[in-house]
């Protein structure tokens, strides 16, 4: 039993608020009073004269009340501005309708007076009334699908006012229908079928309409009943249905519907088919949105086929800000779409209706019972930087909340109350949102302005000599006169303004003193560190607390931080003085430190560009030494090549050589081509140092002989010859092949001719003969 003290003890302190979380005042750049209003929520100011020390900063006056308390501030001294709540409107609430206007949430007007961050609660009371007037619009989907349930509505006009009465003495019913837009695809446009939708068996239908107004808010059963009796069914050609058309324009068409001020309004939806929305509209080649205005002419929507339809979010837009509750009766095929619809419709509920709709009157009356007994606060029109927690005090509450507060099954007269935290993280002035419960007209209005300046108590004197005369103070802050600077006004500007004083202590432009001290007269004057020592340096950009640290210890404990930097201890060094002067694990067999090619730190060696740790022997990035040092092998083995004239200069203090004619050097062979075409063999070794070789070069070259004169002249003349010899042969040959091609082609040329054996009869022979013709023949 004893164990158990300290933990109720511990719970008890709890509950008294003993652990609660520290106020912490989060500063950054402080130079008012109002600057450290505006710093954070527990941020307050300490407005004594001699509270900051000389060469203090005037931020040391921004803290929590705790903090300044403990550092000497009298309490009568912190200013600390709280948030005010203003209760400018309150009526009691009124529960029960007598003909008169009811109050079913009180307050009704609130002004806050608020600091920037530091929450601020107040309480809303909410009583559900009792008899307060209904305003149920029965809207009826009449496709032609919906034919039995026409028929089973136009006999439950008195039954539905029974029902009714059983919530309220003054209600109302109303009366609407609709199908669909009067436009393909949507329904058959042929002019016998848009006046007769329905099959032709059927007398009694009536043209295809998108939405009609048919009886405005009412009392009288026999009204509706009669002009329920006067409707018939009619057609189209989808399953969807335009109800969303529908439910809108009953929404802002108050005045034609008959929606009162001050009742509950209901549109009670009852089809067996889903619905249309934005964008479906494309499909007919309507393009324009819907602008959520009333176009009623004669009772009947006249923009149905030029205006798309409205969106779900217009719908639920347009509904909460006239206060209509949605009861959508449905038959089971198409709940679940009209429960996914209901989630996203404030004060909306689903109800099957079975298929002639004969259970309607129960279904209207579950539903507003469960829309009634639900109480839902929200807001409307918040500023930007401001949160509104809802905490809700009753029987069945919901969980706290950021965009609204529930209270569940509350009943007739019962009083409930919501806890209602704003928050505002930002200063503004004369901002309003509006908290309302859903579907009711009640609302409360929220005013709400910030302090972010203070109200000091300043002493009267223009002249006060906590500023040496040359000034006034302002919330415990000197505010010096022209001419004047400094803490405490000491300081005689002379020629130059405050900015160029100021100028001259800042580095490259930035930071007065780099925010660790106070500029005075043009010289910064430093402030001391949290460990009680001092910041130093020309512009106080120094301080000895921040080097680096080995086994958690500044500067390994080797040595003493100077300005962000170790300065070692004998016999210590490193960047932290975390390592002992020594060179013994740097030492090479040569008994050099890293073979001359890095530094030794820390007993290790820190090779230079490309050498390779541990003792910066090899480097695998630095370029072939073969080639590199060729030019010196080849002067200074056989005095040649382009260091010829200058060898000593260029190459002695770098390589040494000798020739040889059998190589005592292990290690890679070099065999490179000198400037002469020759082959040169030669051997490297690298000396300690970054570029010092000594080298074996064997005393023979490769010489290739030179080319034999007469033997290229003799060859090159042959081989013109031949080259001569072969183009005669060539055009000879072009030439007979030619002449050749030539007769065959008068060859045949001839034999195709062919010669005439006639006589030509303009031909006349040059001998003339003449015969006697006394010449017998004897």
């Amino acid at each position: 039993m004893d164990c158990c003290v300290p933990l109720l003890l511990a719970l008890l302190l709890a509950g008294n608020g003993w652990c609660q979380q520290e106020e912490v005042c989060s500063k950054s750049v402080i130079n008012s009073c109002g600057d450290c209003i505006r710093s954070g929520p527990h941020c307050v100011w300490c407005q004594q004269l001699n509270f900051t020390k000389v060469g203090a900063q005037e931020a040391v006056r921004c803290d929590t009340r705790a903090q300044l308390i403990a550092r000497g501030c009298p309490v009568e001294e912190i200013i600390a501005p709280e948030n005010l709540v203003d209760i400018v409107e309150a009526r009691p609430l009124n529960a029960v309708f007598e003909g008169r206007e009811l109050v079913q949430m009180s307050p009704q007007r609130i002004n806050l007076k608020m600091r920037p961050g530091l929450p601020s609660s107040f309480n809303v009371s909410f009583k559900r009334a009792e008899g307060y007037p209904v305003d149920l619009y029965y809207l009826m989907d009449l496709s032609y699908s919906m034919k039995d349930d026409l028929a089973q509505v136009k006999g439950l006009g008195r039954d539905l006012f029974r029902a009714l009465n059983k919530i309220t003495q003054h209600g109302q019913i109303g009366f609407g229908a609709f199908v669909d837009k009067t436009v393909l695809p949507y329904t058959n446009t042929n002019k016998e079928k848009l006046e007769k939708p329905c099959d032709q068996k059927d007398q009694q239908c009536q043209p295809a309409f998108g939405y009609t107004h048919v009886l405005s808010m009412t009392k009288s059963a026999d009204e509706f009943g009669k002009k329920v009796s006067e409707q018939f069914i009619s057609g189209n050609l989808d399953s969807p249905e335009g109800s969303l058309d529908a439910m809108m324009q009953a929404a802002v068409c108050g005045e034609k519907i008959g929606w009162r001020n001050s009742s509950t309004r209901l549109i009670v939806l009852t089809t067996d088919a889903g619905f249309h929305m934005a964008g479906d509209g494309k499909l007919a080649g309507i393009l324009e949105p819907n602008d959520k205005q009333c176009h009623m002419a004669r009772n009947i929507y006249t923009k149905s086929s030029e205006m798309d339809y409205p969106s779900v979010g217009q719908l639920a837009t347009v509904l909460e800000k006239n206060n209509i509750q949605l009861i959508f009766a449905v038959t089971k095929n198409v709940e679940a779409v009209y429960k996914e619809l209901s989630k996203m419709i404030p004060k909306s509920e689903v109800g099957t209706l079975q298929s002639d709709s004969s259970n309607v009157v129960a279904l209207i009356e579950n539903a507003y019972n469960r829309l009634s007994s639900k109480v839902t606060l929200s807001h409307d029109n918040l500023p930007d930087d401001v949160r509104v927690v809802y905490t809700p005090m009753c029987t069945n509450s919901g969980p706290p909340g950021e965009n609204e507060g529930v209270c569940d099954n509350v009943g007739v007269q019962e009083q409930i109350s919501f806890k209602i935290t704003v928050t505002a993280s930002s200063c503004m002035t004369d901002k309003s949102f509006t908290i309302r419960p859903q579907g009711i007209r009640d609302t409360l209005t929220v005013m709400l302005s910030t302090t972010c300046d203070c109200q000091c108590e300043n002493p009267s004197e223009e002249f006060h000599s906590h500023c040496n005369y040359n000034g006034s103070t302002d919330c415990g802050i000197c505010r010096c006169r022209e001419g004047f600077l400094g803490q405490f006004c000491e300081c005689s500007a002379g020629v130059k303004d405050e900015q160029s004083l100021q100028q001259t202590c800042r580095r490259d432009n930035g930071t007065v003193c780099e925010g660790r001290g106070d500029c005075v007269c043009g010289r910064c004057q430093c402030h001391t560190t949290e460990s009680g020592t001092s910041y130093h340096g020309e512009f106080c950009e120094c301080d000895d607390d921040h080097c680096e640290k080995f086994q958690n210890k500044q500067c390994g404990g080797n040595g003493k931080c100077n300005c962000g930097k170790c300065e070692c201890s004998d016999g210590f060094e490193g960047s932290a003085c975390q390592c002992k002067t020594s060179q013994d694990g740097c030492r090479t067999a040569s008994n050099t430190v890293c073979f001359g090619r890095g530094d030794c730190e820390c007993n290790r060696c820190k090779c230079h560009g490309g050498y390779q740790p541990p003792n910066c022997l090899t480097c695998l990035g630095c370029p072939d030494q073969c080639q590199a040092k060729l030019n010196c092998i080849e002067c200074q083995g056989f005095d040649s090549g382009p260091f010829k004239k200058n060898c000593s200069e260029a190459c002695s203090a770098s390589i040494r050589s000798n020739l040889v004619q059998k190589f005592s050097l292990s290690g890679k062979e070099c065999h490179r081509k000198d400037s002469e075409g020759c082959w040169i063999t030669f051997k490297l070794d690298q000396l300690p140092g970054k570029d010092n070789y000594y080298a074996e070069i064997y005393d023979m070259r490769d010489c290739p002989k030179p080319p034999s004169v007469p033997a290229i002249i003799g060859g090159s003349v042959a081989l013109v010859a031949l080259i001569g010899v072969a183009m005669l042969l060539l055009i000879k040959l072009l030439i007979y092949m030619n002449d050749l091609k030539e007769f065959k082609k008068f060859e045949n040329e001839k034999k195709k001719s062919k010669w005439a054996e006639a006589d030509n009869p303009l031909f006349q022979n040059a001998t003339t003969t003449v015969a006697n013709p006394t010449f017998t023949g004897e």
